[in-house]
This record gives structure tokens, C-alpha cells and sequence, in this order.
């Protein structure tokens, strides 16, 4: 069984982003919100597929880059489950590349230094609440 509040999980056809992309940051996001937790089954392919209208492929590619990045576990005919936050097994400079990058675009954008500093402190305040 699994508990997945389509709510919380959106997809943005219009965005630039691939949706397999938009649906693994979703759900990283709550995995790291605790809002899906260890050893909860995330819902079929099939069934988030059809839930969100997307196609099944997007799905299947979605839980590869979660499980590629140890947050989920997949096994066929059993689906997938989420791992521990601590398994996901990544030295410090992996995990500094994308909050580089993402830091480098407000940069580009000429956001200033303490806005900056106030949106990473709003999101991670939105992250670790929970």
C-alpha cells in the first residue's frame, strides 16, 4: 500500500524542465521533508502515470535517477520504496555541485548577496520544518 497525497506532488508542462526531472525533485523534496518516509511504498508506475497524466516512461525514469541517487529502492513486481535520508551515499563535493550551480544562477540573475542568503535561508527553513 502506498500514501502519496497527489497534492503534494505537481508537474508544470510549460516549464523548461523535463517532467521525469520535475517529478524526482518532488519527491526528493518530500523525502527530504519527511513527509515520505523510510520504507514507504511509493505508488506503480502505472498508477502515478495515470494519477498525474504523464506517461509511464517519465515515471520509470523519475524512480531510476532516485534510485541511481539511493533514495528509493526498486524492485520489479514490488515496486519502490523509500531509503533511509542517510543511506544516499555522496561525498560533500557531489552534494555541493547543484547547490553551486543553483547559487550561480541567482548570482547570474543579480539577485544581491543577502537576498540571496535570505531565499536559501527561506527554503531551508521550508525544507527542515516537518
Amino acid at each position: 500500500m502506498y500514501t502519496l497525497d497527489m497534492k503534494l506532488l505537481t508537474v508544470d508542462s510549460a516549464s523548461r524542465k523535463p517532467i521525469y526531472e520535475q517529478l524526482a525533485d518532488g519527491l526528493k523534496e518530500l523525502i527530504a521533508r519527511g513527509q515520505l518516509t523510510e520504507g514507504v511504498a511509493l505508488p506503480p508506475v502505472r498508477q502515478l502515470a495515470a494519477d498525474l497524466g504523464v506517461n509511464l516512461n517519465t515515471v520509470a525514469a523519475a524512480y531510476r535517477q532516485l534510485q541511481s541517487d539511493g533514495l528509493i529502492r526498486v524492485r520489479h513486481g514490488s515496486g519502490a520504496v523509500v531509503l533511509s535520508r542517510t543511506s544516499a551515499e555522496q561525498t560533500e563535493d557531489e552534494m555541493r555541485k547543484p547547490l553551486r550551480t543553483a547559487l550561480t544562477q541567482l548570482v547570474l540573475s543579480g539577485l544581491p548577496r543577502r537576498r540571496i542568503m535570505k531565499l536559501v535561508a527561506d527554503e531551508l527553513r521550508f525544507l527542515m520544518k516537518g
